[in-house]
């Protein structure tokens, strides 16, 4: 089969098109006929400085989401044909990811769905919905009527959080660093649009916003705590601000009277969140977004867009495409 394989630390450019063995199917492991995956920056970062580290063994076949078929169950409940998505569970990084015509993965990290969404389509949900969807049902329990304030709201996440806001009824803030962006933002459900100065905290609210979807992370997470309603809620999701850890941290003082503070993780996927997932797109007619789609001969482009940024969206590798 082809794939992508890493067994350095390397450039992006550097990648190309490998032909290795399909894997050998083995008990409670599944073989997925990949028919697309979703790229996600931890990729980026394996190749770019994890990939020599102890805990990766290389080489290695990046990639930790992916949809298709299946097409070896072995003893599985799952069936030969079946439409499947997968995602984390260590896949990219523990054992061979979605970077190749086949994968093979854990049973319990690869979950049937029920779409009639086309493989481009479908490759942008896993990660970046299902992150979206933790956070919001998860963490924050966001609920129809209520107001949610997402910063980093052009981020992948961000956008697939005010599709899923929105299709619960709640009223949607996204806060961006460039108005330019307010028109896409509101254009796939926000209601209202602020400039994100980093502090949200000293602007006057009309009404404040009871929940807060923080993907900058640390760098705004304090004014974040201080901008929402009491009570409140804050999940820390995403690390876009690039800092990642609170020296001196101090919840007593850190955290307002009445604000609760929560943090989603999305390495433990359910069936039962997907299926709310797909519940919500199908119910909602939503379109998943992504921004820009590739052949796995063109991983080299692929890469170089992801490391760089400026994408606009979501990046899917399309393995059904050999061009």
């Amino acid at each position: 089969m082809k794939a992508i394989v890493i067994e350095q630390c390397c450039k992006a450019e550097e990648l190309h098109v490998s032909e290795v063995p399909i894997p050998e199917v083995k008990p409670d492991w599944v073989l997925v006929r990949v028919h697309a995956a979703g790229l996600n920056h931890s990729e980026a970062l394996l190749r770019q400085f994890e990939a020599d580290s102890d805990h990766i063994q290389t080489p290695i076949i990046p990639g930790i989401e992916c949809v298709g078929e299946v097409a070896d169950a072995s003893d599985t409940h799952f069936h030969v044909g079946e439409k499947v998505i997968a995602l984390m569970g260590g896949m990219g990084r523990s054992f061979n990811g979605s970077y190749a015509e086949y994968a093979l993965l854990p049973a319990h990290h690869v979950f049937r769905v029920e779409t009639d969404l086309d493989w481009v389509s479908l490759a942008a949900v896993p990660e970046t919905y299902y992150t979206a969807y933790g956070s919001l049902f998860e963490s924050l329990y966001l609920q129809r009527g209520e107001m949610l304030l997402v910063r980093g709201a052009t981020s992948t996440v961000g956008q697939a959080a005010i599709q899923l806001a929105k299709a619960v009824g709640a009223t949607v803030i996204a806060a961006a660093r460039r108005e330019s962006s307010f028109e896409k933002l509101q254009a796939i459900g926000a209601d209202y649009c602020i400039i994100d100065d980093e502090h949200l905290c000293e602007k006057e609210w009309p009404v404040r916003p009871n929940k807060v979807l923080e993907l900058i992370g640390l760098k705004t997470l304090r004014d974040s705590l201080l901008t929402v309603s009491r009570p409140g809620y804050v999940c820390h999701t995403g690390v876009l601000g690039n800092v990642f850890s609170l020296n001196g941290f101090d919840p007593i003082k850190y955290i307002p009277n009445g604000v609760f503070l929560t943090s989603f993780y999305s390495n433990f996927p359910t069936q039962q969140a997907i299926d709310g997932i797909f519940r919500l797109i199908r119910k909602n007619h939503l379109q998943p977004l992504y921004a820009k789609v590739f052949s796995l001969n063109e991983i080299v482009q692929a890469h170089t867009l992801l490391e760089k940024g400026g994408a606009g969206g979501k990046i899917i590798l399309n393995l059904m495409d050999n061009s």
